[in-house]
């Protein structure tokens, strides 16, 4: 075999070499951009079961609570995507008999260089439902300690009061909550009130009422097959501040009928920026749902509504619960579970909530997650 024909076999069998080498550099490409994107996407819901999730994002970490009834769960993560795997711990158990039971809808905000978990509890029975604050001075809300920093006092007589946040508006910290207007007797009325605060744990203007059931879905309170409660509950609950993209308005998202119901839903409040948010006059209602059941996506009661960005900041996600049943489960284990989706804006800046997803439809990751 002379030299040069040597030569080109040698050339030859380095050439397959190297195709073999490409396509297996090209598919294993192929492979890892699969494998990336799978890693890119979530399904819904989170966790199995929740009720009125929460969260905040704080240097690079979501902080996330939802209700859990006899006392105060805390997760931490950097995907909130990815709650099943978080680390979670209690941040509160309950050391009064009056603000032990019912541990409904606790919220997280960091105010003033301090951690604050706002919460609705009471002594056994239902309708003596106070809100409480805790506080924590660590920079990390999962180190340190929660301490009782006491009740709200939201009105003299001492009213049901439940689902507290706040927001801070040119200079000012709100509080929002649900209560009612007077004592319960024949017929509930939960209404949506706003407050100015002295400090986190303080008012420091009555109360005003700037929301009321009034249109006709808000104040579903019978299931489809007939189930309801022992007496006409008609519901403005859950309140949320939000913001129109140039932030010219001031939106306050709320749910509305009852939460046992496919008829939960999100209305929404609007005010200018520059008005005055104490006064009722400043607020419109508008005359419609703006997020509420698919059943052709199999979603029912959509609710709990709250607001995180994405970690990159570019983009902003509704955290809500919603169940896969028609009927609610009154009296019974509640099946809602916590879901993410991501919102978008319409031609005048306004947030567009939209359609709740079905179960199991892969999204992408918020802007900005790092998979592992």
């Amino acid at each position: 075999m002379d030299s040069d024909y040597k030569i080109s076999i040698f050339i030859l069998l380095l050439a397959i070499f190297s195709f073999n080498i490409a396509c297996g550099n090209k598919n294993a490409g192929k492979v890892k951009k699969a494998a990336d994107s799978i890693k890119a996407t979530y399904v819904n819901p989170l966790l199995p079961e929740g009720i009125d999730p929460n969260a905040t994002f704080f240097k690079g970490k979501y902080y996330y609570l939802h209700g859990t009834e006899n006392n105060i769960m805390l997760w931490e993560t950097p995907d909130i995507t990815d709650l099943k795997h978080a680390r979670c711990k209690i941040i509160w158990q309950p050391k009064e008999s009056g603000n032990a039971s019912h541990l409904w809808a606790p919220e997280i905000h960091y105010i003033e260089g301090k951690w604050y978990i706002y919460y609705a509890a009471d002594d056994g029975n239902t309708d003596n439902h106070q809100l409480y604050v805790l506080e924590n001075s660590s920079s990390d809300p999962m180190q340190g300690s929660f301490r009782m920093r006491g009740r709200i006092l939201t009105d003299p007589k001492c009213n049901w009061s439940i689902q507290a946040t706040v927001f801070e508006h040119r200079g000012a910290l709100y509080l929002l909550w649900s209560g009612w207007p007077e004592k319960r007797i024949h017929v509930e009325n939960q209404c949506i009130y706003i407050a100015r605060m002295k400090n986190p744990w303080t008012l420091s203007s009555s109360r005003v009422m700037i929301s009321k059931p009034e249109y006709e879905w808000e104040r579903q309170w019978i299931n489809p097959d007939g189930t309801r409660t022992a007496y006409p509950i008609f519901v403005n609950e859950g309140p949320q501040y939000f913001h129109s993209k140039d932030y010219k308005k001031v939106i306050v998202y709320y749910a509305a009928s009852g939460s046992w119901t496919p008829y939960y839903c999100i209305g929404m409040l609007t005010a200018d920026s520059e008005s005055n948010l104490l006064n009722p006059n400043s607020w419109t209602k508008n005359n419609v749902p703006v997020f509420r059941q698919s059943p052709e996506n199999g979603v029912f009661g959509p609710g709990g509504i709250s607001f995180i960005p994405s970690p990159d900041s570019t983009e902003w996600y509704i955290l809500y619960h919603a169940r896969q049943v028609t009927n609610g489960d009154a009296g019974s284990r509640d099946t809602r579970s916590p879901r993410l989706q991501k919102i978008s804006w319409d031609a005048d800046g306004m947030p567009n909530l939209g359609i709740p997803v079905r179960v199991g439809v892969p999204l992408l990751k918020p802007s900005g997650s790092i998979s592992k």
